[in-house]
């Protein structure tokens, strides 16, 4: 089935926050960048910081993706300059993992991208998601630089 993306409205972004901000955290724990007291905290700091509008904030693009009325997950572009974008966030819904979704979630984003006249996009992908990185690589993502770091 072929996926859309609509624009985020206030109650699916009141859900998104809600989920992106312990999502975040979470991530940022798994990776080590973050201890658990203060992971939550500052989840809540970088999204006040990114989106202080919410979905209405200036030069980002929330959308939810759906297969027909079934909302299956989001995607946030954000304009960084008049020709670079980058994606802060794509999830798709438990359930609905595994189907080509993601993909074609992706290769949409990139339609809207080109259409608000951005010539590349960027994204981070945690070390650990190895699942997410192979979909990047897939769709022509490549390393532009790489963190590493070792626990003593």
């Amino acid at each position: 089935m072929t996926i859309t993306l609509e624009k985020m409205n206030a109650v699916e972004f009141k859900q998104y926050h809600s989920f992106a901000i312990k999502n975040f955290a979470n991530e940022q724990m798994k990776s080590g960048n973050w201890e658990q007291r203060e992971a939550v905290i500052k989840a809540k700091q970088e999204y006040e910081k990114l989106l202080p509008a919410g979905e209405k904030t200036a030069y980002n693009y929330l959308y939810t993706i759906r297969v027909g009325n079934q909302e299956i997950g989001m995607i946030w572009l954000a304009q960084r300059t008049d020709e670079k974008g980058f994606i802060y966030d794509i999830n798709i819904w438990e359930g609905n993992q595994g189907k080509g979704y993601g993909k074609q979630a992706m290769k949409e984003i990139e339609n809207v991208a080109k259409k608000i006249g951005l010539k590349s996009i960027g994204l981070h992908v945690f070390g650990h998601n190895k699942i997410a990185w192979s979909l990047y690589e897939k769709l022509g993502y490549i390393e532009t630089n790489i963190n590493m770091e070792k626990t003593l």
